[in-house]
């Protein structure tokens, strides 16, 4: 399983620590290791050696270190980093290591907890190939759904009470569950009617996962689907709506040479210029987290470059949603009175409309804002940005802290927004559903793309590009 604890192996090695995911191999490695080490070594020792190394051979126990270090590589691990200890690296690599460990000596059965967190979009690429091809049994909790519908052939359910095992992905899941839902709200279909257009719904989604890697076997699950078993989700859905004020003019946004060093030095933002056009949703990457939120920062006016400058047009108005959000909520206050200040109009009747909105209802607006969760916090914000009726939005990692329904429901929102996205994220389906425009800022300069974020993940002109930018 994946691990929660991320202090519990500071002691081990890193490579050790990925070893240790294999249990009954380790113990018999240190067996075996103690045993030679003994000056006294006795026949007795020798058979119980010899027993050892065949048990070790069967667990393919030679090759071990280098699974694991090729483990550790492909989640994005260093070399170097390999025999340092566990306390000795930072969290974001802990937590790689700690994945690396729960995937180490093929267990028949894997159990992962959100295993996409705090990993960059290219690891998170890596982790879906190979699970997608892991032949054993995988159990997993996450709030990614490009990642859902990549390794997922089956669903679980848990709702009206009750677990329920659905065919099909992700994807497969949420849009059923919504034609059931339409369907019942609709009255006036007959039971036939329903029935031939859900049956023809799981048609044509079994005729899309052709392309999937496990595409036979979940053909054949969806094939014996009951339409019966179809049932619309129980679960609310934020009603996230972003309404402009008034309609962008053709000058967005002009941003040139700006540069950004971070408090401890580092260069971030090295000479950066582009122009953003009408219609434009653009997502910024970087293998550095840090350089994406400093740019984003600058934009919404919160930081200043060190030097360079942009300009907005005079129609342009921005909402912000930072990624660090907790010195929002340190006061007292009410979720209603915490709201009022954003807003022209301070009735508690609008507000709670707001709230409402973001699934606050009946006493939850009298919560105080400084207890509230990372999600409830997550969705303050988006009700503040929905006052601001702009016509520009700047996200920075928009879904962290959110659960599936309110991802689902924003994605929608921003997918038919009229206006302009700037935005950074580490969700794959939120960014390919919602960007036409990729730009990545690498150490030597920025690559610059109008196209899909699937286009420029499978462009191998690309991958070639990014390569050289990133002097590999």
């Amino acid at each position: 399983m994946l691990r929660q604890d991320h202090n519990a192996f500071d002691e081990y090695k890193v490579l050790d620590t990925v070893l240790l995911g294999h249990e009954e191999l380790w113990k018999i490695g240190q067996e075996k290791d103690a045993l030679y080490a003994k000056p006294d070594f006795s026949d007795a020792d020798g058979i119980r050696v010899s027993e050892l190394e065949e048990k070790f051979a069967e667990m393919d126990g030679w090759n071990a270190e280098s699974d694991a270090a090729m483990l550790l590589s492909g989640l994005g691990i260093k070399e170097e980093l390999h025999q340092k200890k566990m306390q000795d690296i930072g969290g974001k690599e802990k937590v790689k290591v700690l994945l690396a460990q729960a995937l180490f000596g093929k267990p028949d059965n894997l159990l992962l907890d959100e295993p996409t967190n705090d990993l960059d979009l290219e690891t998170v690429r890596w982790l879906e190939n190979y699970l997608a091809n892991f032949d054993n049994t995988l159990l997993v909790v996450s709030h990614d759904r490009h990642f859902l519908d990549t390794i997922c052939t089956h669903i679980v359910d848990i709702d009206y009470g009750k677990v329920q095992l659905f065919a099909g992905n992700y994807t497969f899941w949420y849009q059923s569950s919504q034609l059931a839902l339409r369907q019942q709200q609709s009255q006036n279909k007959k039971a036939e009617e329903k029935k031939k257009e859900l049956q023809e719904f799981i048609q044509r989604f079994s005729a899309n996962v052709a392309k999937s890697k496990q595409a036979t076997s979940r053909r054949k699950m969806l094939d014996k689907l009951n339409v019966e078993e179809i049932l619309p989700s129980t679960r609310r859905y934020s009603g996230i709506i972003f309404t402009p004020e008034r309609e962008t003019g053709n000058t967005i946004l002009n941003v040139k040479g700006l540069v950004k060093h971070a408090e401890d030095g580092e260069l971030l933002l090295n000479d950066i210029s582009f122009t953003v056009e009408k219609d434009e949703k653009v997502v910024f990457l970087s293998r550095n987290p840090l350089v994406t939120t400093a740019l984003l920062e600058i934009l919404a006016e919160n930081q200043k470059p060190d030097s360079g400058s942009f300009n907005w047009g005079v129609t342009i108005t921005t909402a912000y949603l930072p990624m660090e959000n907790s010195h929002f909520f340190e006061s007292k206050q009410t979720l209603v009175e915490w709201l009022s200040m954003y807003s022209a109009d301070t009735s508690e009747a609008f507000l709670r409309g707001y709230l409402g909105k973001m699934l606050f209802s009946g006493e939850d607006i009298y919560k105080k804002v400084n207890v509230l969760s990372g999600g409830e916090k997550m969705r303050c914000m988006i009700a503040r940005m929905m006052l601001r009726n702009a016509n520009v939005m700047l996200l920075d990692n928009p879904t962290n802290h959110l659960d599936l329904e309110t991802i689902q429901a924003f994605n929608n929102t921003l997918a038919a927004f009229p206006g302009n996205i700037l935005m950074s994220s580490h969700d794959h389906e939120f960014i390919n559903t919602v960007c036409n425009r990729v730009i990545e800022i690498t150490p030597n300069g920025i690559i610059d793309k109008l196209m899909s974020y699937d286009d420029y993940v499978s462009d191998e002109n690309i991958a070639n590009l990014r390569a050289e930018m990133y002097n590999e």
